[in-house]
């Protein structure tokens, strides 16, 4: 198993490449994929630039573009989707948290 650390920022811009991909494939212009999502062109084409995005508008935009359901598997504990555990997240993985500690 291999361990890539990566930053937040490298991880937007690669994210927002994804999704700029999966449009070119489909055919869609930047408009077409505003209009049909309900999220404005400029905060796609901010989107397609920077990575950044309100999490809504991301949804909603990847509603179009027939991804959604790859939102499923985040934060979902799940193991199988590849992340690497430390002992101390091996070793308490039979607890469930119901409450958070701090406000």
């Amino acid at each position: 198993m291999s361990v890539e650390l990566r930053a937040p920022q490298d991880m937007l811009v690669e994210i927002a490449g994804r999704f700029k991909a999966r449009r070119l494939t489909m055919n869609l212009t930047q408009e077409g994929v505003a209009a049909r999502s309900g999220v404005s062109w400029s905060s796609l084409k901010r989107f397609e630039r920077t990575g950044l995005i309100a999490l809504d508008s991301l949804l909603r935009v990847a509603l179009v573009l027939d991804c959604l359901s790859d939102f499923d598997k985040l934060a979902s504990g799940n193991s199988s989707i590849g992340l690497a555990k430390s002992l101390d997240d091996i070793l308490s993985e039979s607890k469930t948290r119901k409450k958070g500690r701090m406000k």
